[in-house]
């Protein structure tokens, strides 16, 4: 098997699966893109099996600590620990994230489950060449309706691949309808955003609602509504959503009106909408603006962008307001985002508590080895009363 020596002091030996380009000693065995490869150190000792891209920045992607090939029954295993892994978690089938990339052992797999409808996105070059057998064990496993392909993403760039949709297995399904937490949602996994809906943000909704009773709330990037949908279930006393989307205001309405939940919508740029707002108009302000990084090079510009909505939001929430804000950008850390708050808060001149912090669902879940699997974070903050 051809394969790569890594570097001493690589990321990969102290737990990480990713080997960098930098990071390679020399190649043997003359490898192939997208073909798999062993690991080996310094000493000739294998740390295990990966995919390789020489056209990525990471050139290789450890999926084993052994000798593995990706076949049929490889996949079947991989696909059923995943399925196994949500089952445990209580976590239902009818609305699931299936399988999380590295953390599920398949780097670069994403799938989202709606019932009996599977939507894939294969975002490295190997499993990207594996569709067909991804797909014949996706349908031995849960004979689904249908497999849509979603491999619209940025990220297949990176490793030199087109972006395209289609079906894999089944027909389009039309929109349907879909009851998630409690709120019953039209969903549009052919044309929608994202593989249909935003997942991770799911608890993070109820969680956010517990705080709304009572408060005029301001949903930021509303998307399809969720935040907004679980505050006036919750009792918020009115609740106002803004999106640049002119699809999803539209599905956010029609989702309103299907829960029979009054809310307000508006097509607008949140950055500019948020600036024309009166000073202490909202007693709650939830943020969840899609990322503002996609590569590291990004990050100075989106930790700006950050910095700009939530100085924004914090001028015109009310002493003893609630501010919950989102970052799904990975290269944004955790205490960086905090960071941003605290800088935003002074030149607001507004003190902060900070009440809760927020996380993905466990459907997506974290190795604490891999950081990038981390990407969601988010913090529920009270604005303090004047001292």
């Amino acid at each position: 098997m051809a394969g790569i020596v890594v570097q001493p002091r690589a990321r990969i030996f102290h737990g990480h699966e990713w080997v960098f380009a930098y990071e390679v000693k020399k190649a043997f065995g003359n490898p192939q893109p997208g073909e798999v490869i062993a690991l080996k150190d310094f000493k000739d000792r294998r740390i295990g099996s990966a995919i390789y891209n020489p056209q990525s920045q990471i050139v290789a992607r450890r999926f084993s600590r052994r000798k593995q090939d990706l076949d049929g029954d490889f996949f079947l295993r991989r696909l059923g620990l995943a399925a196994e892994t949500r089952e445990r978690l209580g976590i239902p089938a009818e609305a699931r994230r299936l399988v999380w990339s590295e953390s599920d052992g398949l780097p670069g797999v994403i799938i989202d489950q709606f019932g009996p409808h599977l939507v894939l996105q294969t975002l490295t070059l190997a499993m990207d060449q594996r569709k067909g057998l991804l797909k014949e064990a996706l349908v031995e496993l849960f004979q689904p309706e249908s497999i849509v392909e979603r491999n619209d993403s940025t990220i297949r760039e990176a490793e030199g691949l087109e972006r395209l949709t289609g079906m894999l297995h089944g027909e389009t399904p039309p929109p349907f309808h879909c009851e998630i937490a409690g709120i019953h949602y039209t969903l549009d996994l052919a044309d929608g955003q994202k593989t249909g809906f935003y997942l991770d943000q799911v608890e993070n909704h109820l969680k956010a609602a517990g705080h709304a009773r009572g408060r005029r709330v301001l949903d930021a990037f509303c998307n399809q509504g969720g935040f907004g949908l679980q505050a006036k279930k919750a009792g918020a006393s009115s609740v106002f959503a803004i999106d640049s989307s002119e699809s999803a205001v539209a599905a956010g309405r029609a989702n309103s009106m299907a829960n029979l939940l009054e809310i307000d919508f508006e097509v607008a740029n949140v950055f500019d909408r948020l600036r024309q707002f009166e000073e202490d108009q909202f007693d709650y302000i939830i943020l969840d603006p899609p990322t503002f990084s996609r590569s590291r090079k990004a990050l100075k510009d989106a930790l700006r962008g950050y910095k700009e909505i939530h100085l924004r939001a914090l001028r015109i929430l009310k002493p003893g307001g609630l501010l919950a804000t989102f970052s799904c950008s990975h290269h944004v850390s955790r205490s960086d985002f905090l960071q941003n708050i605290r800088e935003a808060s002074v030149d607001a001149k507004r003190s902060l508590r900070l009440l809760e912090t927020f996380g993905q669902r466990l459907d997506h879940p974290v190795l604490p080895t891999l950081p990038e699997s981390e990407y969601l974070k988010g913090f529920l903050l009270e604005v303090c009363p004047s001292w």
